[in-house]
């Protein structure tokens, strides 16, 4: 995050640059007139402008007016000023302020605000990426390995592409199986420090009598089978990321303790007096509603905003439809490797199976049923019936293609559409270009076939 501190004041321009200072953000520049701040914005690439609206010469109003042709990538402003004026406050924000604060500012109030700004500037950047008519190839570099075409998940990658920059506490949410660690060194990959380590981390899986102890460290004898000094996950991922997995699982009398690690970035092992210093980015993720645990009381609220600096919920494989060609193809390639199998590919009705499956395990579960095709094919294609996954009943699909007469294939391409439309029989007639009455009687004469009534029996 790069910030531009603007005010006539010197004692204001030290105080919020040491108060920036603190909490890391370290890429801050000051100048004390509207003159030389017009320069700055112009010729550099400022993420947010921080902006005394009083100052002699040059005001704060002219300096958005003088610069708002040359702002990089929808650089944020944030008006400062000692005087509480409601039209002023209005003139502001129309001229695109994100927000205007009246002075003496709180400390929290203004490292929210900024907080809040950057996260703007980020959704912006990402719904200008997806607006765009961004490809496959619009995927941000750090995140090459997720493999996506949904615009959504594009949008996504974007904003954290953004916000990663700013080397801030990140929460990633959503369902299991979504690809929550993959996003997790993607945004590591874009952070400050890409080439520092990256640090996995269930906490789930971490006894309690042992939580100090593998985060924070011990000393040799600190404790019966300290047998060596241990180096705990917080100063192994110094300099780099530490990627906390299932936080939402994270006992209540240890939350106070990581809390006070991530505030003063000093870890004291067990059996040390004297604290080290650890400058690393949290990333951490959870499949849990925090705010439903935070009003339950098995998450500190506070706890909660720490990590939340910036949030990104992935989205259910289910609501990725048209990743699932993609992401079948991926697993194919890697399970073919992985077993020796040559096999080209996964044919039309296996291929609609997959995008008609419900998968409650997500991009893991289908990641499972490919490579169990793999495993299961005696072709060089994968057919539906080697999909089956010991659960759901080995049946070809209604709409396999085969020789058959026209009759019977009127037949098939009717279940085909009821399948799809989820058996909706206005939604089918519709496709199908007749009426309801005329699908009931071709459906009423279907179950009195024998041969056919199999096609629709649970539809």
């Amino acid at each position: 995050m790069k910030i531009l501190i603007v005010d006539d004041e010197q004692v204001a321009l030290t105080s919020v640059r040491r108060l920036l200072r603190r909490r890391n953000i370290r890429n801050v520049e000051i100048c004390d007139n509207g003159k030389e701040a017009i320069s700055k914005i112009k010729e550099q690439d400022f993420d947010i402008v921080i902006l005394d609206l009083l100052m002699p010469e040059v005001d704060g109003f002219h300096v958005m007016e003088a610069t708002k042709p040359f702002k990089h990538n929808n650089t944020e402003f944030i008006m400062l000023t000692a005087v509480e004026d409601v039209s002023t406050a209005v003139k502001a924000i129309r001229l695109g302020a994100y927000d205007y604060l009246v002075k003496p500012v709180d400390n929290e109030r203004l490292l929210l605000s900024i907080e809040r700004a950057y996260e703007h500037k980020g959704l912006l950047m990402g719904l200008a990426g997806t607006l765009s008519g961004s490809n496959k190839t619009d995927v941000p570099e750090p995140f090459a390995d997720i493999i996506t075409q949904c615009p959504r998940m594009k949008e996504l990658l974007s904003y954290a592409h953004v916000m990663a920059r700013g080397g801030n506490p990140f929460l990633i949410t959503g369902e299991s199986g979504t690809g929550k660690e993959l996003m997790a060194r993607g945004i590591h990959k874009a952070g400050p420090n890409p080439n520092g380590p990256f640090i996995p981390v269930n906490v789930s899986s971490i006894p309690e009598t042992l939580f100090e102890s593998q985060l924070f460290g011990h000393t040799k004898g600190a404790f019966t089978g300290a047998d060596k000094d241990y180096k705990g996950y917080f100063e192994q991922a110094d300099m780099g990321t530490l990627f906390l997995d299932e936080i939402g699982e994270l006992p209540v009398n240890l939350q106070a303790k990581l809390l006070r690690v991530l505030e003063d970035k000093y870890v004291t092992r067990i059996g040390e007096i004297e604290p080290r210093h650890v400058e690393v980015r949290i990333i951490s993720a959870t499949n849990t509603d925090l705010r439903k645990a935070c009003r339950e009381g098995r998450f500190r609220l506070d706890l909660n905003y720490r990590l939340k600096s910036a949030h990104v919920h992935l989205p259910p494989l289910q609501e990725r439809g048209g990743d699932i060609p993609l992401l079948a193809s991926h697993f194919l390639k890697k399970a073919c490797m992985r077993h020796k199998k040559d096999i080209q590919g996964l044919s039309p009705e296996a291929l609609d199976m997959l995008m008609n499956k419900n998968y409650p395990g997500n991009i893991r579960e289908l990641a499972q049923v490919v490579e169990n095709g793999v495993l299961l094919a005696k072709s060089a294609t994968i057919l539906p019936q080697d999909l089956y996954d010991g659960h759901e009943r080995p049946s070809i699909p209604t709409f396999a293609r085969s020789l058959c007469s026209l009759k019977e294939n009127y037949d098939t391409h009717l279940a085909y559409v009821l399948t799809h439309t989820k058996g909706d029989r206005k939604k089918a007639s519709d496709i199908l270009g007749v009426t309801v009455r005329q699908l009931q009687r071709k459906l009423a004469q279907m179950k009195d076939n024998p041969r056919r009534k199999s096609l629709i029996n649970d539809l």
